[in-house]
Order: C-alpha cells, then structure tokens, then sequence
C-alpha cells in the first residue's frame, strides 16, 4: 500500500457537472452558482456524486498508515464508564450511565443514593444500530409519568413518547413532527405542553431529516394523556411571525404558563405568560374556533434575554442581559409590570452563566471568569454570597436539582478529566462539593500532561483567550504537530472537555491541543458575541489566525505541521481561514459546516442564523458575506505572484445525510468547488494535497450518534492528519 503523500499527487478526481447558467443577481452583483443541483437531496445526481466521492474518501483513508491504531486505541481508550447527574423525582433517583462501548447512554432508577440500581429506559433496544437517541425528557409532578423525545438517525425532528414509571409500561401516546420544543406538564399530571411545525412533505425516498425545506410556523400545543395527536389543543402561535420559535415553561407552584418566544439565535427574546388557574374551563376549552389561550405580554420586544428562575406567586425572578452584558438577575412582580428591581447585578468582569433555584430559597450561581467556571451559593431573596463552591479549572457540563430539592448533583469535567459528578448537600450549615462519582480511563496518566492558558494579541490588539494542552516534558522545538479548534458564534462559549481521540493524538503522537476562545462566542458576555458577528465576522478569523500564528512563533509547531477544526459555525471558521491563509496550516478538518452564505436562509432552521450572520436578501448585509462566504471565496494562490508555492492545506469536509440543521449541501457544494478549481480546472495546478469529504450516513448535526460512529469519525479524521502532517506514532 502506498503512503499518502505518493498518493495524493495520483487522485483521480470524479469529475462534476457544473451548470455554468445559473447566475443570481445580488443586488446588482451577478453571483454564479453552478452546482445549485447538489441542493437536491433525492435527485439521482446527487446521490452519484456522494457514491464518488465516498470511493474517493475510502481510498484515501486506505493509505493512511497510522488507521488502525488510531482505531484500536481510541476504542480502548473509549470504554470508560461515563456517569451523568442523579436526579430525585418522586421517591427514585435517575441518572444516565453507559458502561463504556454502549452505542446510547441508559437510564437508570433507583431507591436512595446506595440502593441497587435498575435499568429504566434503554435507548439501545429502540434500534439495531443505535442510531435512535432519547433527546429530551420530562418527569410529570407526581413522577407517575415521564414524557421522552426520540431523534432517528441524527435528526432534530423528534417523537414524544411517555411511560408509565411504576412499571415502565409505555403509554399509546405519540406525538410526531416535534423540533426545537420544550416539554411542559401542567401540576394536575393530565397533560403537557410542546412545541412542533407542520409535517413537512416528504416522498417516499427522503426520510425526514433529509428534506431541506424551510421550518416555519412553530406552535404551542397541549397534550391531553390517552388522546390522539390529533386532538391536541392548539394553544397559541403567531401567523403574522411565521419565524418565531415557542418555548413553554410551567412555573414551579404550577399556576402560570410562561410563553418564551425568539425569532433567531440573538440572546434575546419576548415573554408571555398565562395564569393557568384563571381558565375557567380548563386547557382543553381553547384551540377550536381559532381561540388561544389568553397570553399576557411581560416583555414585547426582542431588546434582551430573560430567562425564567424562580417565582413566588406574582414576584418573578429572571437571567438577563438587559443593560447588562455580562448578564444579571432581575425581579419584577406581575401587578407591577413596569417596575424591575435587580438582585443580583452586573459583574465588572465575569459573565453570569446560570442560576438555579434549589433549597426553596437559595441559589446555585454559574460565573465564568476568564473562560472558567467559579460556583457560588446564593439566597434567593436578597442575591447575597453564601459559600464559595471552589473548582479546578474545567466545565460544568449539567446541573441537577429543583427548587424543592436539598441537593445537587454537578458534571465536571477539564481537558484531562473525563467525568466527575460532585454532590452538595444544602442542608447542611457549611455545605461543600462532594465526589460522588469518577470516571476513570484506564492508560492514561493525566498527571504527565498540562494545561495553559495565554492571551494572544489578534490583528485589532484584542486580547484572545486560549487553552494548550500537552505533554510536560515535550519540547517546543517547532517540530510538534499540533491541532486548534475553534468556534466563535452565537454567544457560545468553548469550555474545557474531555475528548479521547485527542488525547490518543497528544499522547501518541506528541500532539499540542489548542483551543481558541475567539470573538463571536459568549466567554466575555454579549459584548465579546457582537465584536464576532455581522459587519464584525472578520474578527473570528483574524482572531483564530492570530493564535495560530501564536502557536508557530512560540515553538509548539509550525504551519505544515498546523490543523484546525471546527464544526457548524466552527466548520465555517474553519473553511474561511483556509481560504483567506492556506499558507498558514498543514490540515483542516471542517465538520458540518455553514459554507454557503448567499442561500443559508433558505433551508430547514437556517433563516434563524441571520441574527449572527445577516442574509443576503439585504444589500449591506450582501456585501459583508460575499467577503468571507467559503464557497464563493476559494482561490487558487500560486496564481498570485505573492504566493509562489503556496496550495491549500489537506482538507477533509465532513457532513452526514440526516443533518437538518446545516443541511450536507453546505459541504457538497464548497467540496466540488473546491475539487473543480484547485484540482481539476487546469493543467499547470500545483494542488497535490488532497481535498476529500467523509458523508457519513445515518447520523445528523452530531447530537445522539452513537459511540461506534463516534469512533469511527474520530479515527478516520485524526488518521488523515497525522499522515498529512507526517506524525509518527509513539506507544
């Protein structure tokens, strides 16, 4: 078998169609879009074109020596056990647990905290290859029945299932066609609350998360127990804002339902609610004759965010960020509306990450500080200090316990620390973080690796924030190879986790693990997500250029030696440095990326994105996609003067058929844009790294794909980069 780099230089490129006719006009810019036909997911072209370019992936992977021990090693490593938060509902605890190798986590129920533990729901009996996923869950209030989503293949729809908990009998109800909903029970345990669109129109060779068609139309229903879909009441929606997204909660005590409605993914969104006791004849009544349920306007704009904490009667306590950047916590009484009075206020420097109402009247209180955790024990009333919860730096994954509840279970975990879930008892006059359980991964030492932070200058003087991770005794020669992951969208924050098949690469190979905390993310507040979006977008990848530049000036690698990844706005991260710089990285690996920014808008969930990214329906807006948009930007540099010897980097585009949030056309068409200028457009191209996309099937976005395909992914990807980048295996 031949090495990569012998075989790169002989790739036989499927040759593709293009259609050189269809041209767009934006705003007076004539824009060609010659593979459009790729957005057709049934058409038989397409589907050649994704059997070709599997073939080619395989064949590729085929040559990567370092294949199989990255298999059985990440494989090896994999099988730990992995622990999720107890949670106390009725007279049980349930908690999630996988043995190691399991393809779905299980839930699992049991008598107090030490009793014999029995397997509740086990995902993994729903399918043959583990590709169904529970996605959400919701106890009713007595604990008499829980309510589950269910997501095939990777997809966001989702069916609503319910059981029986006494003796985990399923129930006949099914509810289809829901996405992007919460589930809501009311306090009598007769029904619950969701949020779904219309059935899309589907023939009989697209399965559903295959379709592209535009999600619009999100409304709130109810269910009654024991009646068809059919029969559920309509309770509220908004023709007139067919974007809007509905999210219900009931309040603690039971009495309102609180309406949360957004319309992109801006932090911020309206707030509605309605006093359930006040419905004379009950839920059921409303929905026929186009009668809604009758929703009072707390908040009628969409200026900030205002997440639901705790109520006591009519004074309401919110999360926001109105005026406050860095978020804090609010009270407002319902019988005086206008009147807001802050509890908790604004930090200086750390942004407030959550809150929640535990112990009747205390608070768990989430800062990050600098991109890492602090933990603190409130009181509800007044917002003053309790108790410091110390943590190592790291993450709070999940967060278990209700208001009524004297305990808390918390999911830990660093770069170097799989899974720990710590227990605090609040009843007691000092309470402390307990270890409640561990997981362990067996051969590996975390104790020869470290983990730094530096601040790297970006192009503007910004400071950017980013984690390193590495061996201790490596030498910072230049000579590592070494992978920078990044996201910077959305107002998300990328916090330390725990990834086997990096440490497989850092260990084995010598790997630097670098992390970018780049504008555009939520590490700083709002204002750290705006400096990052809109006309502002240029700063992501000025700022991740930056820290790679970083890496190569401070001796952990240099640029032929240099990988990035990313995935979703990662992904186009990712594919728009490599367009901007393909001098400066050896490897890029973008997952399930948003490649096309003249047509995001315009498939399933993507016209909510606009809110980051602007559309290009609106001329400014145009102007400042068509800069960086990765398909519309790929060039090839040895034809600037400038860059004599310069081709793009190995690229590996993967995506999956099932995702319906950034649908496979995104990669398909950057993948044969990419193939068709730098590969095959002409004799004299000095192209020989190799462009390929893995198109997995049966998996989505990345949520509920089981551990096999896990695994799988992680293999091929870390193989194709080692070798592209020429690291050698260490045991």
């Amino acid at each position: 078998m031949g090495s990569l780099p012998e075989v790169s230089g002989q790739l036989v490129y499927p040759s593709v169609k293009r259609d050189d006719s269809i041209v767009e006009d934006y705003h007076g810019v004539p824009v060609a879009d010659p593979y459009r036909w790729l957005e057709d997911v049934d058409a038989e072209a397409v589907k050649e074109f994704i059997g070709a370019q599997r073939k080619l992936c395989n064949e590729v992977l085929n040559t990567c020596s370092l294949r199989e021990r990255f298999r059985e090693r990440i494989t090896d490593l994999f099988d730990y056990p992995k622990y999720d938060c107890f949670m106390r509902r009725g007279n049980k605890y349930f908690y999630f647990y996988n043995t190691g190798l399991q393809a779905q986590s299980v839930l699992y129920m049991q008598d107090g905290l030490e009793g014999e533990a029995e397997i509740f729901l086990d995902p993994n009996k729903l399918s043959d290859d583990g590709t169904v996923a529970l996605s959400a869950y919701v106890f009713s209030e007595n604990a008499e029945f829980i309510a589950f989503g269910l997501s095939s293949s990777g997809s966001d729809w989702i069916n609503l299932k319910v059981m029986r908990v006494a003796d985990k009998t399923w129930e006949p109800d099914t509810i289809s066609w829901v996405k992007f909903s919460s589930i809501a029970w009311t306090h009598d345990n007769k029904g619950f609350f969701y949020s779904r669109y219309p059935a899309p129109m589907l023939d009989g060779s697209v399965d559903a998360g295959m379709e592209t068609n535009i999600n619009l139309n999100h409304k709130l229903y109810y269910h009654v127990m024991g009646t068809d879909q059919e029969d559920d009441v309509l309770c509220w929606w908004d023709m007139e804002n067919p974007k809007w997204i509905l999210e219900a909660t009931v309040t603690d005590d039971g009495k309102y339902l609180v309406l949360c409605i957004t319309e992109g993914c801006d932090p911020v969104n309206r707030l509605y609610y309605c006093d359930l006791s006040s419905l004379s004849n009950g839920i059921s009544g409303f929905g026929r004759n186009s009668e809604l349920l009758p929703m009072r306007k707390l908040v009628d704009n969409f200026d900030a965010q205002y997440e639901l904490i705790a109520n006591d009667g009519t004074s309401f306590t919110f999360l926001t960020n109105n005026n406050a950047p860095k978020y804090k916590l609010v009270r407002v009484d319902l019988e005086n509306p206008d009147v807001w009075v802050d509890v908790i206020p604004e930090s200086s420097s750390d942004v407030l990450q959550s809150v929640r109402c535990v112990n009747e009247s205390q608070l768990i209180v989430c800062y990050l500080s600098d991109v890492k955790y602090v933990l603190q024990v409130r009181d509800l009333a007044s917002g003053s200090l309790i108790k410091h919860l110390p943590l190592d730096i790291g993450s709070v994954l999940n967060m278990s316990g209700r208001r009524e509840d004297k305990e808390i279970f918390i999911n830990y975990a660093s770069f170097l620390t799989p899974n720990i879930i710590y227990r605090c008892n609040l009843s007691v006059e000092d309470p402390e973080l307990e270890v409640f359980r561990e997981s362990i991964v067996k051969g590996f030492d975390r104790t020869a690796f470290q983990t730094t932070q530096v601040f790297v200058p970006s192009k503007d003087g910004t400071k950017i924030p980013m984690f390193i991770v590495r061996k201790k005794n490596l030498e910072l020669n230049g000579q590592n190879p070494a992978l920078l992951y990044g996201y910077g969208g959305f107002n998300i924050s990328i916090t330390p986790s725990f990834s086997v098949s990096r440490i497989v690469f850092a260990q084995h190979c010598g790997g630097v693990l670098a992390f970018a905390n780049i504008r555009g993310g939520g590490e700083y507040g709002e204002e750290w997500h705006r400096a990052g979006s809109l006309a502002n977008k240029q700063n992501c990848f000025d700022d991740f250029i930056a820290c790679a530049e970083y890496l190569i000036r401070s001796g952990y690698t240099q640029s032929k030696k240099l990988s990035i990844e990313g995935a979703s706005n990662g992904g186009l991260l990712v594919a728009a440095c490599m367009n901007q710089r393909p001098d400066l990285f050896g490897c890029a690996l973008a997952h399930v990326g948003v490649m096309d920014m003249l047509r995001f808008h315009k498939f399933t969930i993507g016209h909510a994105w606009t809110t980051d990214y602007g559309c290009s329906e609106k001329e400014e807006e145009f102007k400042w996609l068509i800069k960086y948009s990765p398909l519309h930007n790929v060039k090839r540099p040895w034809e600037d003067s400038a860059k004599d010897g310069v081709q793009y980097p190995s690229v590996m585009l993967l995506t999956a058929d099932h995702d319906d949030r950034v649908v496979p056309l995104h990669s398909l068409k950057l993948l044969a844009t990419l193939q068709h200028e730098l590969c095959l457009n002409s004799k004299d191209n000095k192209q020989t790294n190799p462009i390929i996309g893995r198109l997995d099937s049966k998996a989505g976005h990345g949520a509920g794909r089981p551990v096999q395909k896990l695994i799988d992914e992680a293999t091929d990807k870390y193989a194709f980069m080692a070798e592209v980048v020429n690291a050698q295996w260490v045991d």
